[in-house]
């Protein structure tokens, strides 16, 4: 998306030109005067958009750092690793972290609504990320964010320009909701093909079929194997590692621009990734995440995984490894992985442990209907998402064609 915008009156000034750093910290108070707190985790990336938040009223214990308080319509920049791009704004009052910044826009230079889109342009964080401090605990300071440098359009440009820019967040928002509804229907449909299995031995929607539940590790092509540690990472050359936060992110994991390390041969043999390849979280800091799976899809590049992940290979002429990545990710698959969850100083399995979990083991062929049948679904979610993709790409050139220095 290409504007040809007029930048020739726009006047050139520091963050902290027009807005103003608050500091309304309650350290003896605060909790009890709000309910709702913000912690990074709650903030999305490259949104503005608060879906969720902290309540202590839910039981939600809050952080003794936790005592600066927030208002709606202030920006909230987390200092601490800036290059994360979770920065909102804040659609009520609450409580956040001492290290947020809690910015408020000075409506005698700027349009409330124009404004905060400059805080997810591409310049605003290569100016952060270029500022950061520290190892252990990356950041940057309130004096790196308040000497960045912007074009500012006079106000009236500034209200024609933020019309433009909430519109196409509308269209952004309106497509995510889309998905949420598409997921939550496929995750309904999933959970009814593998439920009442313990009760009845019997498939909720493919009734009649005949089937036996059997240990993941007597369909094993090979042993399952935990991860290679490499202490550095290889930028430009190597192979590409599969790292936990995509495990995450992404239900099908595929080529990505990512870290490389170096493999012996030996290595190359014994970590590399094949296609169908089943994915877990062998430690996590929540009881959700440790067994987390993910499944290897085609991919062009060799990529490798993190020592922090155990990965199953099927034989695949026995049993589809999509069909048990599904039942691993309906309800009752996540609770068996969840009864073999132990705890240490983190939730964690074991290759062991997870050898041993039972699978419902029908037919090739009704293998093949119910993969058939999901896929149908996973098309939806494609074409959602791309029509995602293609507008988040529009969103985010018209904020850099208008925040560019």
């Amino acid at each position: 998306m290409q504007m040809k915008i007029d930048k020739s009156n726009w006047k050139k000034v520091k963050i902290i030109d027009v807005f103003t750093k608050k500091e309304e910290n309650d350290k003896d108070n605060a909790k009890n005067r709000f309910d709702r707190f913000l912690k990074v985790n709650h903030m999305d990336a490259e949104t503005l958009h608060i879906k969720r938040w902290g309540s202590q009223e839910n039981g939600e214990e809050l952080n003794p750092t936790f005592y600066k308080i927030f208002r709606k319509g202030q920006i909230l920049f987390p200092t601490r690793n800036p290059h994360l791009r979770r920065t909102v704004l804040a659609s009520f009052d609450g409580i956040c972290g001492e290290k947020t910044l809690t910015l408020e826009p000075n409506e005698e230079f700027l349009i409330p609504e124009f404004i905060p889109f400059l805080f997810h342009s591409d310049s605003f964080y290569a100016h952060t990320t270029g500022a950061i401090i520290g190892s252990t605990n990356p950041h940057c300071r309130w004096r790196d964010v308040a000497n960045y440098e912007f074009l500012l359009p006079p106000k009236e440009q500034q209200a024609q320009l933020a019309e433009l820019l909430w519109a196409m967040d509308e269209v952004v928002e309106r497509e995510k909701e889309l998905y949420l509804c598409a997921e939550t229907f496929f995750e309904s449909n999933r959970n009814s093909i593998f439920s009442n299995i313990e009760n009845d031995h019997n498939l909720n929607i493919l009734k009649d079929v005949d089937f036996q539940e059997s240990n993941i590790k007597n369909y094993y092509k090979v042993n399952s194997v935990n991860g290679i540690y490499k202490s550095k990472e290889f930028h430009g050359r190597g192979f590409r590692i599969v790292n936990m936060g995509e495990l995450f992110a992404y239900p099908i994991i595929k080529d990505e621009q990512m870290a490389l390390v170096e493999l012996t041969d030996k290595e190359q043999k014994q970590f590399l990734v094949e296609e169908g390849d089943l994915i877990f979280a062998r430690r996590s800091l929540v009881v959700e995440g440790a067994g987390r799976c993910s499944i290897i899809g085609s991919h062009l590049s060799p990529m490798t995984f993190e020592s922090s992940m155990i990965r199953v290979r099927l034989d695949e002429q026995r049993i589809l490894p999509k069909y048990v990545y599904h039942f691993l990710k309906s309800k009752l698959g996540r609770k068996r992985i969840r009864r073999i969850v132990g705890f240490t100083t983190v939730a964690g399995i074991t290759s062991t442990d997870l050898a041993m979990v039972k699978t419902p083991i029908v037919s090739y062929t009704k293998q093949k209907q119910i993969l058939d049948l999901l896929e149908q679904f996973e098309q939806v979610f494609l074409s959602i998402n791309i029509k995602i993709t293609t507008s988040k790409a529009l969103q985010k050139s018209l904020i850099n064609q208008v925040f560019s220095v």
